[in-house]
């Protein structure tokens, strides 16, 4: 972006913003890489709100950070840009949940989904020793906090039904080696959000598994994954917050499913347009340049096994304080400008 566009672009931004916290949603959590039977709510695959047909939209948020700076960059004048952004605005997103009291917010996402017969998306994120101290340390205190923080968000959910994803980052930490972490801790602490969450009327529970790139056997994941109760989700979610490919990101899952007995997937496809960076370097999973938005969230997919591609890493929000980024989880409009532009329609 030239500078004077975004000298421009970040006043008026901050004008109908405020400060940049209150712009910024969820996290922007570090991936540093990289069958269940489900919990009983549809054999032949979720259907998100009881009696909702497969094709039914997921929500979109009309005040996100994307929205928002359309509209501050069309009353700056800057319409090209703001139709860009428009790619990001205009699609289903998740909700980030990350701090100690998530039952209010998970009640209001969810109580206007419902309003208009759609689909919340929400991500549970706040598992102690969270991201090993990385980007998105935090989390809770205590498993006894965290334990508590799960009952809250499934009393937020009622019966309204979303789809939930399940502690980025968790398992596939724990199996690299986080020393903060003691596996079975860890483990049973993803086993209770995964019953708790599951047993919520509509609610459909994605365990998360990392990413081709990041544990490359997925054979080394088949026992934590159990541990953690995977057999009582609805599957597993791919790719979080990453960026490979649908095609090497599906292949990865199949592999793990067929370890698991067939548990099925849901893919982050908010940013693989352009598939990994190819590097050299290191950190390539952060904030990295020439990376495009990818495959709108649907759950029309084409693959009996994939449930949904989703954006679940809300594009546009940093990895963290990498290549000029800001703080994790902060909205950048020049790096949402970037995936807007590179997106292939």
């Amino acid at each position: 972006m030239p500078l004077v566009r975004a000298l421009v672009a970040a006043a008026v931004l901050a004008a109908v913003c405020g400060t940049g916290a209150a712009c910024a949603t969820g996290a922007g959590h570090d991936t540093a890489g990289p069958t269940g039977t489900g919990t009983g709510h549809d054999a032949a695959g979720p259907t998100g709100r009881s009696g909702a047909p497969d094709d039914e939209p997921f929500f979109v948020e009309p005040g996100s950070p994307a929205a928002r700076q359309a509209v501050a960059w069309r009353a700056a004048g800057l319409t090209a840009d703001a139709h860009l952004m428009d790619r990001i605005a205009a699609r289903p997103q998740a909700e980030w949940l990350t701090g100690p009291d998530p039952a209010a917010a998970v009640r209001d996402r969810t109580t206007a989904a419902a309003r208009q017969k759609r689909t919340a998306v929400l991500v549970a994120y706040y598992i102690p020793h969270r991201d090993c101290g990385a980007h998105s340390a935090g989390g809770a205190p205590s498993a006894a906090a965290y334990r508590s923080w799960i009952d809250a968000f499934a009393a937020g959910l009622g019966d309204r039904g979303a789809y939930v994803v399940v502690e980025p980052d968790a398992v596939p930490h724990t199996v690299a080696g986080c020393a903060q972490v003691v596996p079975a801790e860890r483990y049973a602490l993803l086993a209770y959000a995964v019953d708790r969450l599951g047993r919520q009327p509509g609610t459909h529970v994605y365990l998360d598994a990392g990413n081709p790139g990041w544990i490359p056997d997925p054979a080394e994941l088949v026992g934590p994954l159990r541990s953690s109760g995977v057999a009582r989700a609805d599957g597993v979610a791919l790719n979080v917050s990453n960026f490979h490919t649908d095609q090497a990101t599906s292949a990865y899952g199949r592999r793990l499913s067929g370890l698991l007995g067939g548990t099925r997937l849901v893919i982050d496809t908010s940013r693989n347009g352009n598939g990994p960076h190819p590097g050299p370097g290191t950190d390539l999973w952060c904030n990295p340049p020439g990376r495009a938005l990818g495959r709108p969230p649907t759950r029309r997919t084409g693959d009996a096994l994939i449930d949904a591609y989703l954006w679940i890493k809300r594009p546009g929000e940093s990895d963290g304080t990498c290549r000029g980024g800001p703080a994790a989880g902060r909205w950048w409009p020049s790096y949402a400008l970037e995936l807007a532009a590179n997106s292939r329609g």
